[in-house]
């Protein structure tokens, strides 16, 4: 299978998608599609579903959403640790005084 006929097997599973898309209301349709459109779009992610080999299935897109998902997840928890960290530098709670963040 050439590289052509690969990346349309990819663009093939995420159009047999759209109809899922047009059950959702706003604005989870424009979410829906966004994820989609950044499977296509990212060369990483194309590679990866490729290595499934030539037994391509809906396996291969949820991994590279589920991931994506998770890099999102682990830079949110990033931030707030730093945000938290920035606070808890500039102020010293005081005895009974709760720190919630």
């Amino acid at each position: 299978m050439t590289k052509e006929e690969e990346e349309n097997k990819l663009a093939m599973e995420v159009e047999s998608w759209k109809d899922f898309e047009y059950a959702l209301r706003n604005p989870n349709t424009v979410l829906f599609s966004k994820m989609l459109t950044e499977c296509l779009e990212n060369k990483d992610y194309v590679t990866a579903f490729r290595t499934k080999g030539s037994q391509y299935s809906v396996e291969s897109l949820f991994m590279v959403l589920i991931f994506e998902q998770q890099k999102t997840i682990s830079k949110l928890i990033e931030e707030m640790e730093s945000i938290r960290n920035r606070k808890n530098e500039g102020s010293t709670p005081h005895s009974g005084q709760i720190n919630l963040i």
